[in-house]
């Protein structure tokens, strides 16, 4: 299953629906759509996410993002104590700062 995506908007509503969608597309095997995600899930303990499930990540948001997302380089910039911790809503204010980043010049 392949999600399509409107043009790149600096919008929370719209980065949080696409940032769930990429989480079901990780999550598939679980069989995930009845999972509820908001901006205060938690990738390691609400979601159960691991190491490969955020390379995976990854992967997506640079299919959807490009450049303008740095996934790696914003965990990098965590203590692993961070990442394990680490919410949508962290997750989707940091897209939409990028975003906004670009559009601002």
């Amino acid at each position: 299953m392949s999600i399509e995506y409107a043009p790149l908007a600096a919008d929370a509503d719209v980065v949080l629906g696409e940032v769930a969608g990429m989480i079901r597309e990780v999550l598939e095997e679980y069989e995930p759509e009845d999972l509820e995600i908001g901006m205060a899930t938690r990738f390691g303990e609400d979601l159960e996410f691991e190491s490969i499930d955020l390379v995976a990540m990854a992967d997506h948001l640079n299919a959807r993002y490009g450049e303008v997302v740095n996934f790696a380089e914003y965990l990098a910039s965590m203590e692993l104590d961070e990442i394990i911790e680490l919410s949508v809503g962290q997750l989707v204010e940091y897209i939409v700062a990028c975003l906004r980043a670009v559009e601002g010049g």
